[in-house]
């Protein structure tokens, strides 16, 4: 009998360590890690994004429609990667704790421990992948301009057609890298955020950017003067760069597979409705 419950207490042991893998105190680099507890005394994920990137994040005052407070702070985000990394914080039994960085400061959060994961519509670009490892994809956007809907370019139909604009986004992206392909653009110096790069665009600083589409619809969404414009032959960019993925420290297996095993469990249609939702409660202005 005594042998037999061993064997019990040690079989639900093993159960709670696969449901804890994933959470902070529970990754294959035991420096990286201090088993860290939330309240409650559950494992916790802490997860970093900018807060300021709807549709994917942005901040709130407020925790309505599921928003989470963001540590260290009085405000709350939400977002499209709220709502992934709330399901992945569910599924390995932490709780999830979201702290606000910037953008060019995340996988250097990443590396020194001070978060388990980046959900901030991050691309698995093959320059990030050298610093840090890359899950499964959680959504895939495709990159479209936003030009003013009275401007000058309201009316292009290809990419030529926009050649001579004045044109800029965010540092730090593939999409600045991607100003290059429109012809004799006059590229200006990247912006920190989506949001500085909306206001330059309606205030006339510039003629036009290349946004990933949920961005997209979240500024037109925001600012009816704007406008999109898909082309028939678009931009020439890797798949990984449109796809989006949630970025661990490299050498972290044991967190990317419990990831990518939640991940498999969301259908496409899950997470279509998900970015609606996200592009529909995003803030009124930003």
């Amino acid at each position: 009998m005594k042998r037999k419950a061993t064997g019990i207490v040690f079989g639900v042991m093993l159960s709670m360590a696969f449901v804890l893998t994933g959470c902070s105190g529970s990754g294959t680099s035991g420096e990286t890690q201090t088993g860290q507890e939330g309240n409650g005394s559950k494992a916790v994920l802490r997860v970093g994004m900018e807060c300021e990137n709807p549709p994917y994040n942005w901040s709130q005052t407020d925790d309505s429609n599921g928003a989470v407070p963001i540590e260290g702070t009085s405000e709350y985000v939400n977002g499209y990667d709220i709502t992934i990394a709330k399901d992945l914080a569910e599924s390995m039994g932490c709780e999830l704790e979201v702290y606000k960085i910037e953008w060019n400061g995340l996988i250097m959060a990443l590396q020194s421990d001070k978060i388990d994961a980046v959900i901030a519509g991050m691309s698995p670009t093959e320059e990030r992948k050298v610093s840090v490892d890359f899950t499964d994809p959680y959504y895939s956007a495709e990159y479209v301009t936003l030009v003013k809907a009275d401007g000058s370019y309201a009316d292009a139909k290809s990419i030529e057609d926009l050649s001579g604009a004045r044109v800029t986004s965010q540092q730090g992206t593939k999409m600045y890298d991607t100003l290059s392909q429109i012809p004799n653009a006059q590229i200006e110096e990247a912006l920190p955020d989506m949001a500085s790069v909306i206001v330059a665009l309606t205030s006339g600083r510039i003629d036009a950017t290349i946004a990933e589409k949920p961005a997209a619809l979240a500024a037109v969404a925001t600012n009816p003067d704007l406008k999109i414009l898909t082309f028939d032959k678009g931009y020439d960019v890797d798949e990984s760069v449109t796809s989006i993925a949630v970025a661990v420290k490299k050498g972290d297996t044991d967190r990317l597979n419990a990831i990518n095993k939640e991940l498999a469990q969301i259908s496409n249609e899950t997470r279509d409705k998900w970015m609606e939702e996200a592009i529909a409660e995003q803030p009124a202005s930003e």
